[in-house]
């Protein structure tokens, strides 16, 4: 199916249906993907079809981008509610992420201090205590937590490290002590020629344990809006993503789900 990357630093602004209008920031290069995982479902299509031929954006272009797309936006009196950090990738891999987070608040206090910062990220990087440290300057730090289970995360999210580990991720994850979204995608279908969903009720009370654990401030839980780069992957109902989010709520938890 066909997918699509994003060809410029800063991009938007657009609706988003968690965030609301959201001005993205791509710390990834324009022409191609930079993640530690390939997961199935990626709009920006698998990395194998992806390469890039560019280096990560320097951190003066980042900030050079971001600032005169504030500062137009400002003059024609547009409206913001959120500066996303997405893109081409997984933006925590960026070699100055953490300079990139200081420069993002510095401009929107500048420019539009009600504005929040938001980071949706794959949860690899938490082992560098400065990726750490900059996520908990923003206000919506939105990790990704696909399946409770190391097996269902390698066929979804396929990660590139041989030593990736849920219960490691849990356990850095946990490390946030609540100033964490967690956003969960949900999907059925075949992966590999073998049935797949991560929507069942034992996936999903597998999953919801891990919640717990984490004791997130708020919970996301979606599935696919656009198309993806592998055959065989469906959306799950509107109807089972909200009993799903009965089941979060049941447990104490805000959710936010998106169809």
């Amino acid at each position: 199916m066909p997918t699509s990357i994003f060809d410029s630093i800063v991009f938007g602004p657009v609706k988003s249906r968690r965030l609301g209008v959201s001005l993205g920031v791509n710390l990834l290069p324009a022409d191609g993907k930079i993640c530690s995982f390939n997961c199935v479902y990626c709009e920006c299509g698998l990395n194998q079809e992806r390469k890039t031929h560019n280096n990560f954006p320097e951190l003066g272009e980042v900030r050079s981008a971001l600032s005169a797309k504030l500062s137009q936006m400002k003059s024609v009196g547009e409206h913001l509610d959120v500066i996303t950090f997405a893109g081409n990738g997984e933006p925590t891999l960026h070699p100055h992420f953490s300079e990139a987070i200081d420069a993002a608040i510095e401009l929107r206090d500048r420019f539009f201090p009600d504005a929040k910062i938001s980071v949706l990220s794959n949860a690899t990087m938490l082992h560098k205590p400065e990726v750490m440290v900059a996520l908990l300057k923003v206000e919506n730090n939105i990790q990704k937590l696909d399946g409770a289970d190391d097996e269902t995360v390698r066929l979804l999210d396929v990660p590139n490290s041989p030593d990736f580990s849920i219960a490691k991720v849990v356990e850095q994850l946990k490390g946030f002590n609540g100033k964490v979204i967690i956003q969960t995608i949900f999907v059925e279908g075949e992966i590999t020629g073998r049935p797949f969903t991560n929507a069942d009720d034992a996936q999903v009370e597998a999953w919801l344990r891990l919640i717990k654990e984490i004791a997130p401030r708020q919970v996301m839980i979606y599935t696919i809006d656009r198309p993806v780069p592998t055959v065989g992957i469906e959306k799950v109902s509107l109807q089972r993503l909200h009993q799903i989010g009965e089941k979060v709520k049941a447990a104490g938890f805000d959710v936010s789900i998106a169809g």
